[in-house]
């Protein structure tokens, strides 16, 4: 036993050294002078590569319909109760109508495409590789997988082809992705689509700061509060999107 503490330590050890290694690596290399034909043959790479993700995302995402992105960590484990939440979201959007876009990974994305793919609805993941090989989860669609480079890219694909936002609890990724959206619907950048934050217990805190200091600063207008609700509940939630659009006599068929 103390053997294997020992060799799981050396282990340990070693990845961080090598993570070490690969970021000061990375840090020198912004550093370094390039001279005009790397820097070209370097830009140019990265243009076609940009391009082409736009690309297969227009192509695969324009004829899926009507779709609700849920947000949220990956690092909840199946038997969490936001993981069940998830799926069960995911289950009634479908039943609604709609179909459902993750990020494709595990934990909440995988809950979210788990939900959509048993009520045998569209279940779509925009994955992205990541230096811990995130693969896509099982409950996607085939033909509705994409993996990304970039996350810019990404990011374009979750708002276009998305007409309303779920936003479990999750980590810095998740939210970039709440703010992304706010900002977008704050400026008028996109529509005003529902945004959803669901687990009053777990945004309280975040909302009280948006209050206290963003609103309380002229950081933001009091008005911008209103630009998201908070539930509890998968019902709540569904709700909220199903309210929405109901003011504008729209069904997820238009």
């Amino acid at each position: 036993m103390k053997e294997m503490k020992t060799s799981t330590a050396k282990k340990e050890k070693i990845v961080k050294i090598q993570n070490a290694l690969e970021e000061e690596h990375r840090i020198r290399q912004a550093f370094k002078d390039k001279d005009w034909s790397e820097i070209k043959s370097a830009n140019s790479w990265v243009i076609f590569k940009v391009m082409s993700e736009f690309v297969e995302g227009f192509e695969k995402l324009a004829k899926i319909g009507p779709c609700v992105t849920i947000f949220g960590s990956a690092r909840v484990k199946a038997n969490h109760p936001y993981y069940k939440m998830a799926e069960e979201i995911a289950s009634q959007l479908v039943q609604q109508g709609y179909g459902v876009i993750t990020g494709g990974g595990p934990g909440i994305m995988e809950a979210g495409n788990k939900g959509a793919h048993k009520a045998g609805g569209k279940s779509v993941g925009l994955n992205i590789f990541l230096p811990h090989e995130q693969k896509g989860n099982v409950y996607i669609d085939p033909d509705k997988l994409i993996t990304f480079d970039y996350f810019f890219v990404r990011k374009v694909m979750f708002v276009k082809y998305s007409q309303g936002f779920i936003v479990m609890p999750g980590g810095f990724g998740t939210l970039d992705e709440l703010s992304e959206a706010l900002t977008l619907i704050q400026t008028k950048k996109i529509g005003r689509f529902p945004i959803v934050m669901v687990g009053k217990k777990f945004w309280i805190e975040i909302i009280d700061w948006f209050k206290k200091t963003l609103v309380a600063e002229k950081m933001i207008n009091p008005e911008d509060l209103d630009l998201f609700s908070v539930v509890d509940t998968p019902e709540e939630a569904v709700a909220v999107i199903e309210e929405f659009y109901g003011k504008y006599m729209l069904s997820p068929n238009f």
